[in-house]
This record gives C-alpha cells, sequence and structure tokens, in this order.
C-alpha cells in the first residue's frame, strides 16, 4: 500500500514536471517569436532610414540645388559697380584706452559721465515735486 502511494506520488511529480517543462518551452517559443518579430521590425526600420540617407544625399547633391537656383530663383551676377571702395567706408569711431582694456568698465563709465550733466542740469537742488524746494 506505501509502494502505491509512493508511485502515484512520483507520477504525479513527474507529470507537474512535464506540465512545468512544457510550460518553459511554450513561454521560449513565444519569446523567440516576439524577438523574431522585433528583429524584422529592426531590419525594416533600417531599410527605411537608408532610403531616407539615399533620398538625402540626392536632394542634397550641390548639382542638383545649383540647377534648381538657375531655374527657379532671378538671380543675376554681381556687376562692378555694386562694390565700393575701401577709402568710402566710414571711419571706425574712437575707442577709449580704458573701454578696450575693460569693456565693462567703460560701458559703466559712459553711463556715469552721461549721468553727471543730468545732475548737474538741476543746479544741486533737490526734485521736491510741488515747486517749494
Amino acid at each position: 500500500m506505501i509502494l502505491r502511494v509512493l508511485n502515484l506520488l512520483v507520477i504525479g511529480v513527474l507529470v507537474l514536471a512535464a506540465a512545468y517543462v512544457y510550460r518553459i518551452k511554450f513561454d521560449a517559443t513565444v519569446q523567440a517569436e516576439r524577438l523574431a518579430k522585433l528583429r524584422g521590425e529592426l531590419r525594416h526600420e533600417r531599410d527605411k532610414v537608408a532610403a531616407l540617407r539615399a533620398q538625402w544625399e540626392q536632394l542634397d547633391n550641390p548639382a542638383r540645388i545649383e540647377a534648381l537656383a538657375k531655374r527657379l530663383l532671378p538671380l543675376r551676377p554681381i556687376a562692378p559697380t555694386q562694390f565700393d571702395g575701401l577709402d568710402r567706408l566710414p571711419e571706425r569711431p574712437a575707442q577709449d584706452v580704458a573701454a578696450r582694456a575693460d569693456p565693462i568698465g567703460g560701458m559703466i563709465e559712459n553711463l556715469e559721465q552721461q549721468s553727471r550733466p543730468l545732475a548737474g542740469g538741476h543746479g544741486g537742488h533737490g526734485v521736491s515735486g510741488n515747486g517749494n524746494g
């Protein structure tokens, strides 16, 4: 009797082990199919990228752009009269030595110099707003 129970128990364990192995095999098959699908999608995307790069190379071709520009843009050659001599350029404004050494310091000094005449224009009196100052 104990031997029969032991045999039934071993058979039950073997059936459970077989079911577990079948489940693992099924999951592995599903994962392999998923991997094959992803590899196919990846190959398809790489092909699309290669096609887009080839199209970009075609569109970016300088000879093509030049032909389009000549056909579609109303461009004319540059005439020599469109250039001017260097002697006609305006003189460069003089800069302070301090401004060249410290550009921010030069800006601050210029602001201070510009604000001094405004302060002196009030005659040294405070502004009270009522005219009685």
